[in-house]
């Protein structure tokens, strides 16, 4: 069977930061994941690069919004090789295929799209409307940019959402599209239940027109949040490419929370309109603070991924941002807490095991450790985890398996086995001590990739096969 795994696609007008950092490696280790079982896997990412705040922060650069995009992109697009992310894919919705087929999708809605004068309260930060119960709710201001909602009348062209309400409403609470952690899908629900009104999908052209022009009519572009959630059928070549008919529906779409509403009923009403399949999951991920503060460029907390890595390694900013940041709550990161879990769990813990069996290894049996033996680890919890996109409770089961092998290797003491010339005895557990690392090795492997390399390439072989430097070297260690 095959699976598709795609992320948000973030918006051009910042700089890439751990927010969506950690989606990236949370939908990674998912891709990884459904490698490893077989699975023909098509991952995508990319990045959203219409709308006025762009066009905007293009002329504050002094550059055109093309040249803007590119260069913005592309930042994106090393984060993508910085974090070791094994994506297939990198969409732009600047890309020529994604505007024409937009368009295509465009005509192919006119059933369901009508256009109609619209009076409405609108978040320039959002660049989006938003209802009067969600401006009540939030007394006028908006949460993410604390600044107040605009009254604005505009003609546009409007999307039947309110048609599709009813069916989403049933998919949802059916689980035939299913949203994890529950929380989010009773959110959403209750959000469909208050009332679904129809959205507007285009702009003023006179207002925005950095935009995909909307089919047949020069006065409007396309409404950026409607034609980035294209981009996940768009980059499969909807509707007649191969790859469109062997990966769609999504298996997982990876997102944060604050743009629920766009994933959970707008870009499933869409579907629903071209008479499409929705994606089997949508996990909803939690936010970020920094030092118990939200991540922002004037506070000093937009921490750029390669500002850990460079020091810690890529496989140590991967272990913290999926184990120590919840995957169902917000989490805090705290460069204390980094250090500690660097230390402490990752050198002291999963180091010490591996260094500790390979020095015993070479030392008693000159490198030959024999045969191990199969893994005997019950990993249903593991798989379980994942299932649920669970990703730090997956690593909690693999460090219960680290901390269970240290606490064997000081009970049976091999070097006493040793020292009493219990040869066969020693063999068995030494050998026993390999195949308990080369499981991990496998369970790590989707998150920390490199490492279990490393673990792999030292025993696999039956031999010990020496590594240049540590299994976690720091930089300014080296």
């Amino acid at each position: 069977m095959n699976y598709y795994i795609t992320t948000s696609i973030p918006y051009m007008n910042g700089d890439p930061h751990i927010g969506f950092a950690m989606e990236l490696l949370q939908a990674d280790v998912l891709a990884r994941v459904a490698r490893a079982s077989g699975k023909p896997t098509l991952f995508s990412t990319g990045t959203d690069e219409h709308g006025g705040k762009i066009a905007d922060a293009a002329a504050k650069a002094g550059l055109s919004p093309k040249d803007f995009t590119d260069q913005m992109s592309q930042k994106f697009r090393d984060l993508t090789t910085l974090l070791n992310i094994s994506n297939d894919r990198f969409i732009r919705t600047t890309d020529e295929g994604h505007e024409q087929r937009a368009q295509l999708i465009w005509q192919t809605l006119q059933a369901d799209i009508y256009k109609s004068s619209y009076v409405g309260l609108y978040c320039k930060g959002c660049e989006a409307f938003v209802t009067d119960a969600s401006a009540k709710e939030n007394n006028s201001i908006c949460p993410y940019h604390k600044t107040a909602y605009e009254k604005l009348e505009e003609e546009n062209y409007f999307f039947k959402l309110s048609k599709y309400a009813p069916e989403l409403l049933k998919v949802i609470d059916t689980g035939s599209f299913r949203i994890v952690p529950a929380t989010r899908k009773h959110e959403i629900m209750q959000t469909i239940k208050d009332g679904l009104d129809d959205i507007s999908i285009s702009r003023p052209i006179d207002k925005i027109s950095w935009g995909i022009p909307v089919p047949g009519d020069k006065t409007q572009v396309m409404y950026v949040w409607f034609e980035a959630l294209l981009n996940y059928i768009t980059v499969l070549g909807y509707p007649e490419n191969q790859d469109y008919k062997d990966f769609w529906p999504a298996n997982v779409q990876v997102i944060g929370k604050d743009i629920i509403r766009f994933h959970a009923a707008i870009w499933p009403g869409v579907l629903l309109a071209l008479g499409l399949p929705l994606p089997k999951l949508l996990y909803v991920h939690p936010f970020i603070t920094v030092e118990g503060q939200k991540i922002s460029k004037s506070a000093g907390t937009d921490i750029h991924p390669n500002q850990l890595i460079d020091e810690y390694g890529v496989d140590a900013f991967r272990y913290y941002f999926l184990r120590h940041i919840p995957s169902y709550e917000d989490g805090d990161f705290s460069m204390q807490r980094f250090h500690d879990a660097y230390n402490n769990e990752l050198g002291n813990e999963l180091g010490n095991a591996v260094q500790r069996t390979l020095a015993m290894v070479n030392q008693y049996q000159k490198g030959v450790i024999g045969v191990i033996p199969p893994p005997e680890h019950d990993i249903a919890a593991y798989n379980a985890a994942l299932e649920h996109c669970h990703f730090d409770r997956a690593l909690d089961e693999v460090w219960d398996q680290v901390r269970g092998l240290n606490q064997y290797i000081e009970q049976t003491k091999p070097w006493q086995i040793n020292k009493n010339g219990e040869t066969e005895h020693l063999q068995e557990v030494l050998a026993y001590q390999v195949g308990s690392l080369l499981q991990i090795a496998i369970l790590l492997e989707p998150f920390m990739p490199d490492t279990a390399t490393k673990i792999k390439t030292i025993f696999e072989t039956g031999l010990i096969v020496p590594i240049e430097g540590t299994l976690f070297p720091r930089k300014d260690l080296k």
